[in-house]
């Protein structure tokens, strides 16, 4: 029994590890068909993977460089059409500014001609007045 018991340890366990190591790249001997140790093989794996790692970083990097800078190109194409429309917006503040000014202007001219027709008008008007009460006393005055 002890000898079957051993048989197992000895055969199939380890026919089991050798089995599940290869699956995961690790093998007893190398091409050449020399042995060499599990530490050998664990580092070789090791830097293996981390070259890997190493790469995918690498291109990862540059993915997120190359889409920064499309990024960055949207954001300046945005920010020029923002200013080119800000100063389209800002001539077009200027131009209607300088419409109502004149039009203001001329409105102010046309208020300062009516004020003094106005004026003029109340002048003669008030000249009439006059002329007409002083009619009237010279009129009335040859009835007396």
């Amino acid at each position: 029994m002890e000898d079957l018991r051993e048989q197992t340890h000895t055969r199939h366990y380890e026919l089991y590890r050798r089995c599940k190591l290869e699956e995961m790249g690790f093998k007893d001997t190398d091409p050449d068909s020399k042995p060499f140790s599990l530490q050998e093989t664990y580092e070789a794996k090791r830097n293996e993977f981390l070259g890997e790692l190493q790469k995918k970083e690498d291109e990862m990097r540059q993915m997120f460089v190359m889409r920064v800078k499309e990024k960055e190109a949207e954001l300046k194409e945005a920010e020029k059409d923002l200013h080119e429309k800000f100063d389209h917006l800002k001539r077009t503040h200027q131009e209607e500014k300088k419409k109502v000014e004149d039009k203001k202007k001329e409105l102010e001219e046309e208020l300062n001609n009516f004020q003094k027709k106005k004026a003029a008008a109340q002048l003669l008007q008030s000249q009439a007045q006059q002329a007409g009460s002083q009619q009237t006393k010279k009129d009335k005055d040859k009835k007396k």
